[in-house]
């Protein structure tokens, strides 16, 4: 139901005509919203591909990232939760465990470990509610460049200009890849983490 109407359509009422229930015979299950939410929040989680500690932490952590991204495009609501509850479920537990253990592993320090986890996570829900919230479906990108190109003016904005007619003409198709933001990122931590290492 929160996957084609949003999070904010979900209740109890109606979440128990789906199930063809009373609403009171719900909270013999969940006591109550937030409850709900969290066992939710667990499902969507529980999707993502949780790194082996034992494996390599480059391909561990980008098939992991990209697990993620996946699971947040298809359950939309789920990065608000993610981004607002303060206590860890036990899914959020299990998957920052495998994390950690994973960058440990490799021998990262728990600072490292803290500040990659970090930076990699930043990617990925910045990169999901960019996405999520882009006011152009990909494949409306070259009509919108042609729309708006005669609005951008060629001489107060010349790279501007040219960076749309580029998309306009079909030069350039205009969608980003979050991949690439990805495997820069995690190229550049091992870089950092290397480097840390050699002054210690």
């Amino acid at each position: 139901m929160a996957d084609q109407n949003g999070l904010e359509a979900l209740s109890m009422r109606k979440l128990a005509g789906a199930l063809n229930a009373t609403a009171m015979s719900i909270y013999n299950h969940v006591k109550g919203k937030e409850e709900l939410h969290t066992l939710m929040l667990d499902h969507v989680i529980n999707e993502f591909e949780h790194p082996d500690i034992d494996g390599e932490w480059k391909t561990m952590l980008k098939r992991r990232a990209i697990s993620v991204y996946a699971a947040l495009k298809r359950h939309k609501w789920a990065l608000t939760l993610m981004l607002t509850k303060s206590a860890p479920t036990s899914a959020t537990l299990r998957d920052t465990d495998r994390v950690v253990g994973c960058l440990r592993n490799a021998g990262f320090s728990f600072k490292q470990v803290d500040w990659a986890h970090n930076a990699i996570e930043s990617h990925i829900y910045g990169y999901t509610i960019q996405e999520l919230n882009f006011p152009v479906e990909p494949d409306e990108y070259q009509s919108a460049a042609q729309h708006f190109l005669p609005h951008i003016s060629l001489k107060e904005f010349p790279h501007a200009h040219a960076s749309a007619k580029a998309v306009a003409d079909g030069d350039y198709h205009g969608m980003t890849d979050f991949e690439f933001g990805l495997d820069l990122l995690i190229e550049s931590i091992a870089a950092w983490q290397a480097k840390n290492q050699q002054a210690e």
